[in-house]
């Protein structure tokens, strides 16, 4: 959960401020209540007091006839039981027929036929969570039917479309994607030694002029220098033998020669970019792996290939791993540090969300499947990842449209309104 916010942007002080009063609006247009008791399809009613029986399940009346029901999972995935009793004696499972409609966010309906199961009616299906649904409920004893309905709704809310937009709640829909796999690494940026040149005086002589700076740009053939020779006493020119920048000047008048290297001139119109590659990850990393990288004040990502892999490690037990980058415009100062990730996998799979959506309800990560005005969790069962998404193995079908962006503001309001898992 993230909320990213700039200081003293009164724009951003007015968003804040209507962030908080939308929760009154929220508030008015939904609740997550926990399970109602009534008898009508009121999704949003006021919580009443639930009555429960000896196996802690919610009683349900009508005239002398009694009915116990419960979700039960000691032991098992939940599963409705019921106890039925008549003028508060116990019948016994074989005497009543009972048979239940869930309702689910979206209009799906899940049946349950139920059978004898020691003293409990037992119902022949899986309840998957969420339990929020509207529950109607027929019973049959001595031939007279027994009908209830009432909602058992949590992690559900409702919030009007225009304050969803005003809040910034972002939904995407649930389906296939391709993982991209990454390893972050650092770097930095250095001079392209292929494309730099030292240049040293072709006689020995006196240096009687230098015509360039540190940090000057040439071009080739450019005179840098004036010499005159020791042995013959006459004056010839030193010229840039390539067109860069003057990165190290050892050349002053009146210095002899001596056969040092007078200037180091380093064209810069690309760089290198070396990776540092350390031995865990050093299998996964081969030639021609894209790479994204950004410097350090990470304004803008710049992409790459790497270009060859050093088979000698540095002191560190590191390898370097190289990209070579355009650098006409002079954006790639060498020497800079760089923060990178290199791909190593693509994974396809069948359905994914973004992990920005990502919310906790009980023990559960989770999304918030939106159906009109409306939105739930959905519990995920989570796979693979990369950076921006993250694999789905069960808790929610393809094609769901789920909150993307802003998801914590769901999450505060079901919170605030007492969502419930009462079995």
């Amino acid at each position: 959960m993230r909320l990213t916010m700039k200081l003293f942007k009164p724009q951003w002080i007015v968003k804040s401020l209507l962030i908080i009063c939308s929760a009154t609006l929220i508030n008015a247009c939904g609740n997550s209540a926990t399970e109602q008791s009534s008898t009508n399809s009121n999704t949003h009613g006021t919580p009443v007091e639930i009555e429960k029986g000896a196996h802690r399940g919610r009683l349900l009346k009508h005239d002398d006839f009694t009915l116990e029901l419960a979700i039960f999972e000691t032991g098992v995935p939940p599963e409705f039981r019921a106890w039925a009793s008549f003028k508060d004696q116990p019948l016994k499972p074989t005497e009543v027929e009972l048979e239940i409609m869930l309702t689910r966010l979206g209009g799906k309906v899940d049946k349950i036929n139920f059978k004898p199961h020691g003293d409990a009616l037992r119902g022949d299906s899986v309840i998957y969570e969420p339990h929020s649904f509207i529950v109607n409920i027929d019973a049959s004893y001595n031939g007279k039917q027994y009908t209830w309905q009432y909602d058992n709704f949590e992690g559900r809310t409702k919030i009007e479309m225009s304050v969803a937009k005003e809040l910034e709640i972002n939904t995407n829909i649930a389906g296939p994607i391709v993982l991209q796999q990454t390893i972050n690494v650092f770097g930095k940026i250095t001079v392209n030694t292929e494309q730099m040149s030292h240049v040293s005086a072709r006689f020995a002589g006196v240096i009687k002029s230098v015509s360039v700076s540190m940090g000057d740009t040439v071009h080739k053939g450019q005179v840098l220098a004036n010499v005159e020779s020791n042995e013959s006493l006459k004056l010839y020119n030193i010229k840039a033998p390539i067109s860069g920048t003057i990165i190290q000047r050892n050349a002053n008048a009146g210095e002899q020669t001596d056969g040092k290297s007078l200037f180091i001139i380093a064209d810069t119109s690309n760089v290198w970019v070396d990776l540092s590659i350390f031995p865990a990850n050093q299998p996964r990393i081969k030639v021609g792996a894209p790479v994204s990288f950004t410097l350090a004040n990470k304004t803008r990502s710049f992409k790459g290939k790497i270009a060859l892999i050093n088979i000698l490690a540095e002191t560190n037990q590191s390898v370097i791993a190289r990209l070579v980058v355009d650098n006409k415009n002079g954006q790639f100062l060498p020497g800079s540090y760089v923060q990178a990730k290199i791909k190593v996998a693509e994974i396809p799979v069948s359905l994914a969300v973004k992990r920005s959506g990502l919310q906790t309800f009980r023990d559960f990560t989770v999304v918030y499947a939106q159906i009109g005005e409306e939105y739930e969790v959905r519990m995920l069962e989570l796979g693979r990842q990369d950076s921006e998404w993250i694999e789905v193995l069960g808790g929610l079908e393809t094609g769901t449209t789920y909150v993307s962006e802003n998801s914590y503001v769901i999450k505060a309001d079901i919170e605030k309104s007492g969502a419930s898992h009462d079995h």
